[in-house]
């Protein structure tokens, strides 16, 4: 039998047409292009966004402004109408699709139902969750949704662990959405949702990785252990973990911190994807949590527009004469290693 992340690669090549990989072509060249010439030139429409379906969330994370309730934006819920009017002019060029930017997508009441409009369309669907929301009949309803894959976050192996993170947060909630999710693929006779566990690896957790390699095996489910976001590094964070492999930072010899990034001049992900807030504003990409960079609104423009507009030619030409003096990006792990499977 196919194994689940073989299946989970076919399955997102399968949302290709002949018009998306033509649109695809378009962007890798005027990317390599831009990069060339220093200038920024676009061709092709994004292959890849993500919708917020809310920014509120039930956990308090450190580093997360929505868990720490510290936007500056309002807390909303995307609503559905939105949703479908804005995924009409998206969808011809759209392969992949991330129910995702801040809060839980689950406290949304329509989110699978959202969901479900973008699978019909054949786009290639994913969400991030704490799974505290993930109880039996919503199990069920995430695969007839079509969802493609399901990142369930789990960062500890005992609740003290796991709350020193995750505060406010119940690991057992946890555990009982991993095996829902489990039995309703079965029940229902689905592959889909592609389920892999996240493991942010930081200081207080990091001795479990042997633990959570186990819990995954156990479940047959595969696991991806990712490192850590923190502000506040130069001086040292009780984050960080001790084990460099697993940190976005390093520590020079004067005990100074800096994050591993070369933040070269260039970034792929102005060219191919953006980010869709709950409420229509797009913004570059998912480091710009609180929405400083907008870049449009859906609600007053086109979505062709807005992306090929002067505001976003203009920041592009900014990334390209230097990433590394724009805030959003001063923190970025956009070409380095965030993932480890």
């Amino acid at each position: 039998m196919v194994s689940a992340k073989l299946y989970d690669k076919l399955n997102l090549l399968s949302k290709l047409s002949l018009r998306k990989a033509i649109n695809n072509q378009l962007l890798i060249g005027s990317y390599f292009y831009s990069k060339f010439r220093k200038k920024s030139y676009h061709a092709g429409l994004p292959r890849s966004v993500a919708f917020e379906p809310t920014t509120a969330c039930n956990l308090g994370c450190p580093e997360c402004p929505s868990g720490l309730k510290q936007f500056t934006r309002p807390t909303g819920n995307l609503k559905e109408s939105f949703f479908k009017e804005s995924i009409e002019s998206l969808e011809k060029h759209l392969i992949y699709l991330t129910f995702y930017f801040q809060g839980e997508p689950f406290i949304n009441p329509k989110f699978l139902d959202m969901v479900q409009i973008a699978s019909r369309k054949k786009i290639y669907t994913s969400t991030s969750t704490n799974a505290h929301f993930l109880d039996y009949e919503n199990a069920l309803k995430t695969v007839e949704s079509g969802l493609d894959r399901l990142i369930i976050s789990i960062d500890g192996t005992d609740q003290k662990t796991y709350e020193s993170y995750r505060k406010n947060g119940k690991l057992e909630k946890v555990i009982q959405g991993i095996e829902n999710i489990t039995k309703a693929k079965a029940e229902l006779k689905s592959r889909k949702p592609y389920v892999l566990l996240q493991f942010l690896v930081v200081r207080p957790n990091e001795h479990q990785i042997p633990e959570v390699k186990k819990l995954a095996k156990k479940y047959k489910v595969d696991l991806a252990l990712k490192t850590a976001q923190v502000y506040d590094y130069e001086n040292g964070n009780p984050l960080i973990p001790v084990q460099e492999r697993y940190s976005r930072y390093r520590k020079n010899k004067d005990g100074k911190y800096e994050i591993k990034n070369n933040l070269e001049s260039h970034c792929w992900r102005m060219w191919n994807s953006c980010v869709i807030t709950w409420d229509g504003r797009i913004v570059p990409c998912c480091f710009d949590k609180d929405a400083q960079h907008q870049l449009g609104d859906l609600k007053q423009s086109s979505f062709k527009s807005i992306w090929k507009s002067d505001t976003y030619n203009h920041l592009r030409n900014s990334i390209l004469k230097g990433r590394s003096e724009i805030d959003i990006c001063k923190n970025c792990s956009e070409g380095t290693k965030v993932w480890e499977n």
